[in-house]
């Protein structure tokens, strides 16, 4: 795993070389987190995982209390982890019930529509956002646009090709790709994930998928002061995200 508080490094004198291997190491943790929402945890992933370098400082209360729950987890992790975390991602973003309050259903519409449905106008804006870039799902995806799996691996994709724009010398293009990251995760992430990240310590059974949302909305905190540092904003404060 990479450590989120590389982006503390940035400066006004930093080179667009350090600045594309930070939006690498964003485009990794994106993917890293987008996996994690997107199907159960296999096999081969939780070998990964048990493997894996836990880091202990990411500079940001709610990421170290969140991987500090995933060690705990993996450390003592039985035979049967592989059933239980898929259970347990069942009994999390899948529920039992017929409204929007039977689990943290993993999709923007249910948090941010009245009636908390899916399919509403988060999943169109979202949607118009991607085509906006030349991107949309892959046909074998069949959840809606705004899941939060996609929602990340969109950031994940535009932090890659933030980082090859400043690897090519192109810091407007760099920074106009900034720009639409920053305003997707003001306008969309930074809006409705807070309270999915409640819902699953609500729901999840194991330190896992409680440790995954704390992570999540770590990363995303910190991701945002980031952008809005190296974009001359004010949208970050004491590294929490805000809304104009």
């Amino acid at each position: 795993m990479i450590k989120a508080d590389a982006q503390d490094q940035v400066t006004e004198q930093a080179s667009l070389e350090e600045v594309s291997g930070i939006c690498r190491n964003r485009a990794a943790n994106y993917a890293f987190l987008s996996q994690l929402y997107k199907v159960e945890v296999s096999k081969e992933l939780f070998d990964q995982l048990v493997t894996m370098r836990v880091p202990a400082d990411m500079g940001n209360a709610k990421s170290d209390s969140g991987y500090k729950l995933l060690a705990s987890y993996l450390s003592a992790a039985s035979e049967n982890a592989v059933t239980e975390l898929a259970v347990d991602y069942a009994h999390v973003f899948l529920g039992h019930g017929v409204d929007g309050y039977s689990a943290a259903y993993p999709y923007e519409s249910v948090y941010t529509s009245e009636k908390r449905l899916l399919m509403q106008a988060a999943r169109d804006e979202v949607l118009a956002i991607y085509r906006s870039q030349h991107l949309d799902k892959d046909d074998d995806w069949k959840e809606s646009e705004d899941h939060l799996a996609v929602e990340l691996e969109f950031m994940q994709v535009m932090a890659a090709k933030t980082a090859d724009a400043l690897s090519e010398g192109d810091e407007d293009e760099a920074y106009a790709l900034l720009e639409v990251q920053r305003e997707f995760m003001q306008d969309h992430l930074a809006i409705w994930v807070p309270a999915l990240a409640i819902d699953m310590g609500r729901f999840a059974r194991t330190d896992f998928y409680r440790g995954l949302a704390l992570i999540t909305e770590g990363f995303l905190e910190t991701d945002m002061q980031f952008m809005s540092e190296l974009l001359g904003t004010e949208e970050a404060s004491n590294g929490r995200t805000t809304k104009r």
